[in-house]
């Protein structure tokens, strides 16, 4: 036996959430974005179950995109952030890698680089989130100057991203897609702007291109329930079991710091999971998880390898038993509330340490 702490990954979940996100789309093309270990999912299980459905894929880096092609992932990947170096394009050449420009150097190297074969490239319009990105006021001099590339190859999408999509209320998502139609309708191309949220609550987003990311994995990129989001299903249920049982008395503490005392005497449960394995060390006392299907709280603090659970009212507790830290019924955004934090993040930051499984076969997979 080993420790019982893994990430179970449902993959009739992930093909659900992708249909989903392809049928949003309206006749364009959904990117699953599988950057980050697919969002702490595991990149290569995720691309390697969506390989024949996808047209291709969105990672962070070229480092990313290598790690996927060694498992033998053959679809196009785009590199979100570009290139760092232009020994890069070569590597992008050879393994159908597309790139995302959003400087000058970047279209500096383009201009003088000559690959084996042309490179799709995707032009990045900067209309309000202010990372990356071209003025959209320079987008038709820009894809002039792309097109003049020997470089280049000729199916140049013109992209940007959303500062505010996740809030439905705010119209300033909507402003960002009037500058981008403004300053990009005249141009022959395709086109790509809505992220997860923009996909599922902004029609007017959807476009050629579509890049779902955390939808995929069948969270809500939303503070309030949605229609759409709702329909969604958790792609990882995060588990353990029950270790160790003590009984304490009303005055004892629990955990470093002695960060939380009984008000009366309890039963603690300690499960082996912990920052170590990625569950958010400032995850508050009275951070939910469940035992046995029922609700308890985390008492004390977070260690690296282990937390503590009060079950004085669950009934019969056991060693061995089942707890959820997050899943189905228990979401990761729901945790990630009570270490002020967000579902992105206690997601990606799931340790390599912690074995995926998928939930039919039960057998260890990559991470």
């Amino acid at each position: 036996m080993s420790r019982p702490t893994r990430a179970i990954i449902d993959l009739t979940a992930l093909r659900h959430n992708y249909e989903l996100a392809q049928q949003l789309t309206g006749g364009g093309l959904a990117m699953p974005i599988v950057k980050a270990n697919a969002y702490g999912h595991g990149a290569i299980l995720v691309a390697s179950q969506l390989d024949t459905m996808a047209p291709a894929f969105g990672v962070a880096c070229i480092e990313e995109a290598m790690e996927l092609r060694a498992a033998g992932i053959n679809s196009p990947i785009l590199l979100l952030e570009g290139f760092f170096s232009e020994d890069e394009l070569q590597l992008a050449a050879q393994h159908n890698f597309w790139l995302m420009v959003q400087n000058r150097n970047q279209l500096a190297a383009l201009a003088t680089v000559k690959p084996a074969t042309p490179l799709t490239v995707w032009l990045k319009l900067d209309t309000g989130m202010h990372r990356l990105g071209f003025d959209p006021a320079q987008a038709a001099r820009l894809h002039a100057e792309l097109q003049s590339m020997p470089a280049v190859a000729d199916n140049i999408v013109i992209a940007t991203h959303f500062a505010c999509a996740d809030d439905l209320d705010n119209t300033f998502t909507d402003q960002q897609i009037a500058q981008f139609q403004r300053h990009t309708q005249a141009l022959n191309t395709l086109s790509s702007l809505a992220n997860s949220p923009a996909l599922l609550g902004w029609p007017q987003a959807r476009s050629d291109w579509n890049r779902p990311g955390f939808m995929l994995y069948g969270q809500s990129p939303f503070s309030h329930d949605h229609p759409l989001a709702s329909r969604l299903k958790p792609v990882m249920t995060f588990r353990s079991e029950v270790m160790a049982l003590r009984e304490i008395v009303a005055g004892d503490s629990v955990g470093y710091a002695n960060s939380w005392t009984a008000q009366r005497n309890s039963r603690i449960a300690t499960v082996p999971v912990g920052y170590g394995d990625g569950y958010p060390r400032h995850a508050a006392n009275s951070t939910p998880v469940l035992i046995n299907g029922q609700r308890a709280r985390l008492v004390g603090r977070v260690s690296m390898d282990l937390i503590t659970v009060d079950v004085t009212d669950l009934g019969p507790v056991a060693i061995g038993d089942e707890v959820i830290l997050w899943g189905k019924d228990l979401s990761a955004n729901e945790v990630a509330s009570y270490a002020d934090t967000i579902g992105y993040e206690i997601l990606t930051r799931l340790h390599n340490r912690v074995p995926r499984v998928i939930a039919t076969s039960q057998a260890p997979v990559p991470s």
